[in-house]
């Protein structure tokens, strides 16, 4: 079965028990699992949630989520730079959906692979680092033009380093003129409720 039936497939799978899913794409040390780790912690009082953690190896990332009071499955890809709908269809087949509300994917780090493979998500949201410098985004056009919101953090860092995050924004809407940008800094706190306010649940 090619990507796009799976992911069509899983996507159905996950309506048909009212989850709401999330693809969250970006690169090594972008901030993808502190931001997620930062989402759990507000929101598992209210939510049951499962988190989907894509990684060559280790499960480090799901770890640090899972402390956050999420369900975790980890999913080490080997040579794989990008999880695909097959590894979401095999996790969730095997899970009683009725026990969950939400699903967060952590997408193996990079801004490159993951364009390729569409996973059934209701939305894709792409994180960046300003320390990945300004032209970050004008560099990796797909994932920006294929996700839904645009999170660009560590914005704590912004005086120190001189980014110049303006043009970040400009560049992300340049690209897809509906996505949502929001600055962050997972780290501190920053716009987290605003991020959870985009998640629209």
């Amino acid at each position: 079965m090619q990507n796009e039936q799976l992911a069509s497939k899983v996507n159905a799978n996950l309506k048909s028990h009212k989850i709401k899913s999330f693809d969250i794409v970006g690169a090594i040390g972008a901030g993808k699992t502190e931001l997620i780790a930062q989402i759990v912690e507000r929101m598992h009082s209210k939510y049951r949630i499962l988190v989907i953690c894509g990684d060559i190896t280790t499960r480090v990332d799901a770890d640090r989520i899972e402390v956050h009071n999420a369900e975790t499955v980890q999913i080490n890809t080997g040579r794989e730079c990008a999880l695909n709908a097959y590894h979401i269809h095999q996790i969730i087949k095997n899970k009683d959906l009725q026990n969950y509300d939400l699903l967060f994917i952590e997408n193996v780090g990079n801004l490159i692979c993951p364009s390729d493979f569409i996973l059934g998500t209701d939305k894709r949201i792409v994180v960046v680092s300003i320390t990945e410098g300004e032209w970050v985004i004008e560099k990796h056009p797909m994932l920006f033009k294929m996700s839904d919101i645009a999170i660009i953090n560590k914005v704590d860092l912004k005086e120190r380093l001189g980014t110049n995050v303006d043009k970040m924004i400009e560049d992300a809407k340049k690209l897809n003129p509906n996505i949502k940008v929001l600055t962050t800094s997972a780290k501190i706190g920053t716009n987290m409720d605003k991020l959870i306010s985009l998640l629209e649940l």
